[in-house]
């Protein structure tokens, strides 16, 4: 995956600045509103509270907010930077918070190298917070920081730095070991690095099973031996009577390397000297003690883990501090203790030897992986990770006795973690990885667009598509050079020059000629980019379109029709939109093609869209939409409606469809059990089929200007092959996700 700086600088700058804000999650518009949010309504809270000092949670969001602390001193491998050039790596800590376990985050930089001043600051914080992470904080300061807020503070305190990667690394170990068919209480391990987190790593380790004294640690000064005086307390606990005389030394016959420190510090020779079935985790990041090629190519009966993404087996902490605070704050544990640290850790080492659901390996491009030397601990985007870790570290917690709201119910609560963050909300990821199986070829007519280049870019190093750029070939490359990328990357292509243009305009002038079209005016339109991306998507020397960066709707989707033409056995082509609010998704169409759909064109529509959502490997509900409740309101608008609803359960009794019913009727499912207890609509629709195009295009576009719902598309339904529009101002990002719509797409239409 690559990006140049600017465009690392820009996703941090553009629009709002930074990469977080607070959202009020009560109404506060009106007068009354305001009242309750603020006085007299807030005094009642207020007086519960002083009342009963536990009730902060009940009235408050302090049970469901956590502190990312740092004074900068140790920020990723950058260092001593300050606390104002951490503060973007804090925010983006906030972000993987909210991410992967929907908590709440206030990032705080604190301007002092002094432990005791970062001890007093944190320790005024609690009433605020009902957890904090201590973050980036350079050793040995970090221990006594960690150590005495502990032991001063009522909720849980947790350096992430030391303990996220101690977990993680502990939980592959366990399964390393199994599969190397050796034992924790036997095996000789190396460590590199004598940091807070290798500290922290060797000491679960040592609780996991590892002996103490089989654990030979090495730092900047070489090995940690009883015969060094410079030794803090920390690295005393891990102290050996005998000393060897370099890491290659120590690393002789030794069963498992550790690497914390920096890259490239490990040779072949090192790896070969290892036991049988070495393993080894190179965890520097971004370059690893030892490259995976190296290493793999050293032994081929090594198990390896890095930090990075790109090999198997990646150590990262995101797979530890969100699950560990959802189950630490869900039953509000007073702090972190070493049973839900190593509870963690089993869970992690437990799901890793689980049957991989389908979900999981279509999130990572189709690859099949099973429990084994390739796969030892879950992937970072597993969803399982949240309802499995954050129960472990909870019934921990109750069973240690710092809980203090014990959960009873565990299958609800499993669920309640399931609805936080369900697979719904995968769906863009979801698209990716399928486009990455089957990458196509993908044509953009606004090749010159400084955003399509920046796109084209993306989807060719992710391996979704090979671009196509349409437009004047000197101003493209140009554009190409100056913005530092290959110009191999991409294909370019001029349609006033292609040598192509001629054909195309050919065989258009036959799709044309009687309706309008003349041979001269044919050749006139080819030399329009919308013209021949469509004509290329039509000839097969493109799988897929992506235009309408810069233009009306209209100017996209006429080519199209007119060169590419509807899907066989179907009227009409629509648009859908995904609108992602509160974590929910729902798929709205039709909202951009059909003005007023007749009853057919309505059921055609539910149709499309209920296909293109299984694509996103999520089951279709659908409500057809209207001003009435099953008949509530008999009037031919909504009769139509409730043709469509009878026609779409002849054709495909399949799909589970309903209405017509009003929009709240559809989104609220209490209201539509109690109200309507006969629907098959259980739980509420996620598909919305609007009327006409009146109300859809209004639906979307408020809650898009209104809301802080996500929206996605158009997604255009209904095509011979694949078209999609963009609108008028998307970002880079936009763009590759309706790309790699357009290319899944693609592989249905071969």
């Amino acid at each position: 995956m690559s990006f140049n700086k600017e465009e690392a600088l820009k996703y941090h700058s553009q629009g709002r600045k930074g990469k977080i804000e607070v959202v009020p999650t009560k109404p506060c518009f009106t007068a009354r509103d305001l009242s309750l949010a603020y006085t007299p309504g807030v005094a009642e809270p207020c007086r519960e509270i002083e009342k009963n000092d536990d009730d902060v949670y009940k009235y408050t969001a302090k049970g469901n907010l956590v502190a990312v602390v740092s004074n900068g001193t140790a920020v990723l491998g950058l260092g001593d930077i300050g606390p104002h050039a951490g503060k973007p790596v804090m925010e983006g800590k906030g972000v993987l918070f909210k991410r992967f376990a929907d908590i709440d985050v206030f990032d705080i930089e604190l301007k002092t190298h002094d432990p005791k001043e970062v001890i007093r600051a944190v320790q005024l914080l609690e009433p605020t917070f009902g957890g904090i992470n201590l973050e980036d904080i350079k050793a040995p300061e970090c221990f006594e920081i960690e150590e005495e807020l502990i032991k001063t503070m009522n909720i849980p305190v947790f350096h992430d730095d030391q303990h996220g990667t101690a977990i993680i690394s502990c939980a592959a170990l366990i399964n390393a070991v199994e599969v190397a068919g050796k034992k924790l209480d036997k095996i000789r391990l190396v460590v590199n690095g004598a940091g807070a987190a290798a500290i922290s790593c060797c000491k679960l380790y040592v609780a996991a099973g590892v002996k103490r004294e089989n654990i030979s640690m090495f730092d900047t000064k070489g090995h940690v031996n009883k015969k060094r005086t410079d030794l803090n307390k920390y690295k005393e606990l891990f102290a050996q009577d005998h000393q060897y005389a370099d890491l290659a030394d120590g690393m002789k016959e030794a069963d498992v390397f550790v690497g914390l420190s920096k890259g490239n510090v490990v040779s072949k020779e090192m790896v070969k000297s290892m036991a049988k079935n070495p393993i080894v985790f190179a965890m520097a990041n971004p370059d690893p003690e030892i490259k995976y090629e190296d290493a793999v190519d050293a032994r081929k009966d090594i198990i390896m883990a890095t930090g990075r993404s790109d090999y198997p087996n990646q150590v990262n902490n995101v797979l530890g501090f969100p699950f560990i605070f959802r189950g630490a704050l869900d039953v509000r544990a007073s702090k972190i203790n070493e049973q839900m640290k190593m509870a963690a850790t089993k869970a992690l080492a437990q799901l890793a030897r689980e049957k991989v659901p389908e979900v999981v390996i279509n999130a990572y491009g189709g690859k099949e992986f099973s429990f084994g030397p390739e796969y030892i601990i879950p992937k970072p985007f597993d969803p399982r990770v949240l309802w499995n870790v954050a129960p472990a570290v909870a019934k921990a917690a109750i069973d240690t006795g710092v809980a203090r709201q014990p959960i009873t119910n565990w299958a609800t609560y499993t669920e309640e973690l399931q609805e936080r963050l369900g697979y719904s909300t995968e769906i863009v990821r979801v698209m990716v990885h399928k486009a990455q199986k089957s990458p196509k070829k993908v044509v953009y007519p606004e090749g010159e667009e400084e955003k399509i280049i920046r796109a084209a870019n993306s989807v060719y190093d992710e391996n979704i598509a090979t671009p196509v750029l349409l437009g004047n070939e000197q101003v493209i490359k140009t554009r190409i050079q100056d913005l530092g990328y290959d110009l191999k990357r991409f294909e370019v292509i001029d349609p006033v020059t292609s040598s192509k243009a001629a054909d195309y305009a050919d065989n258009f002038f036959k799709l044309r000629q009687r309706k309008g079209v003349t041979q001269r005016e044919a050749r006139t339109f080819l030399h329009e980019p919308n013209y021949y991306a469509a004509m290329m998507v039509r000839a097969g020397d493109a799988d897929a379109m992506v235009a309408g960066l810069t233009q009306h709707y209209p100017a996209t989707i006429r080519p199209a029709l007119q060169c590419i033409g509807v899907k066989e056995g179907l009227k009409v082509v629509s648009g859908m939109y995904i609108v992602i609010i509160k974590r929910k998704v729902y798929f709205f169409a039709d909202c951009t093609v059909n003005v007023d759909p007749n009853a057919d064109e309505l059921a055609e529509i539910a149709v499309s869209a209920a296909e293109m959502v299984k694509e996103f490997d999520i089951v279709p509900k659908i409500a057809m939409l209207s001003f009435s409740n099953f008949g509530s309101a008999p009037y031919p608008q909504t009769k139509k409606v409730s043709d469509a609803v009878r026609i779409v359960h002849n054709n495909h009794p399949e799909l589970i469809i309903d209405g017509e019913m009003q929009a709240d009727t559809a989104v609220v499912p209490e209201r539509m059990e109690e109200e309507f207890p006969f629907t098959v609509l259980k739980g509420g629709a996620n598909v919305l089929i609007f009327p006409d195009l009146d109300s859809g295009n209004i639906a979307y576009k408020l809650l898009q200007r209104l809301t802080d719902a996500t929206v996605i598309g158009p997604i255009l339904l209904g095509m011979k092959k694949p078209v999609h529009v963009l609108q008028r101002g998307d970002t880079v990002n936009d763009i590759i996700n309706i790309t790699a719509i357009a290319v899944v797409g693609a592989k249905d239409h071969k």
